[in-house]
């Protein structure tokens, strides 16, 4: 009876969430090696249906990288990093474009399959991620730096409780295809769509002071922080970007941004429906 009790409890905490969320949007950012374990990306996609079904609006966004990697590795093609870019001439830019293609396909399938309506939208075809050349770090190719999000078909589809699951291509003034960050794409629409909140999933706990330490998890990030634990290499590589990502987003309207560890089951259900919440928040 206790068990029952608590179950109870447990759902009586979300109502308040529910409730203020309900009809509003919600972007998660998700990639990396959250997308390859088939056990966390079953946890990830129930979490997004069951947000669908009691009535809030989840928009997702998701990368590629290790697949990416892993399909040029099978063409023979050599991948080059430059300060967390991927170089990408014609020939890399072709295969980005097949794997997100075939990624986004299966996740939208998936979503489908567990009772919820999905549609797959490209950055480029569907011309919601309008690009630049990105020329900071010198030539890097076809990598694009969105100028503009035209919001059009996302809402078109979330009106109408469907999940738009959206791969990061742009496109440039002359209808070239560039591949875009996949956390620079979900801040940039997440403030044009002026969404509740921005998660991005990954796959350490969140910011720790100590790296090795989870004890030690920053559970809320003041934005003026961030450039000293930079300094200090306590925020380094791949959580640059995503950092990046996060002050963006709330920089430009968005009410919360939370990176939090995809690999815990039922993460988003975790951050969006209980009080404590997991993972770091990042507050202006």
């Amino acid at each position: 009876m206790e068990h029952l009790v608590e179950k109870a409890s447990v759902l009586i905490e979300a109502l308040p969430y529910i409730k203020k969320f309900r009809g509003k949007e919600i972007l998660i950012k998700y990639g990396g090696a959250a997308m390859d374990n088939p056990e966390i990306r079953k946890n990830v996609l129930e979490d997004l249906v069951f947000m669908n079904y009691v009535g809030i609006r989840p928009i997702l966004i998701h990368g590629g990288g290790p697949a990416i990697t892993e399909k040029l590795k099978e063409k023979g093609v050599v991948t080059q990093f430059v300060n967390g870019l991927r170089v990408t001439d014609k020939a890399t830019i072709d295969v980005v474009r097949e794997t997100l293609a075939d990624l986004n396909k299966s996740i939208v399938h998936d979503i489908n399959q567990l009772g919820a309506r999905a549609i797959g939208l490209s950055g480029h075809d569907n011309e919601i991620l309008n690009v630049k050349k990105h020329t900071k770090n010198g030539d890097v190719g076809f990598v694009g730096d969105v100028t503009s999000v035209n919001i059009m078909p996302l809402k078109d589809l979330t009106e109408f409780n469907i999940i738009p699951v959206i791969y990061p291509l742009g496109i440039d003034e002359a209808g070239d295809t560039f591949n875009v960050n996949a956390d620079e794409a979900a801040a940039k629409i997440a403030v044009a769509m002026q969404v509740q909140k921005i998660i991005i999933l990954t796959n350490v706990k969140g910011i720790m002071r100590d790296p090795k330490d989870d004890a030690t998890l920053i559970s809320s990030l003041h934005v003026d922080e961030v450039e000293t634990l930079i300094r200090n290499k306590v925020i380094s590589g791949g959580m640059i970007p995503k950092i990046g990502a996060g002050i963006t987003a709330i920089q430009g309207g968005v009410k919360k941004a939370h990176i939090i560890d995809g690999r815990i089951k039922h993460s988003l259900l975790l951050e969006i429906f209980t009080d404590q919440g997991i993972g770091t928040e990042i507050v202006l």
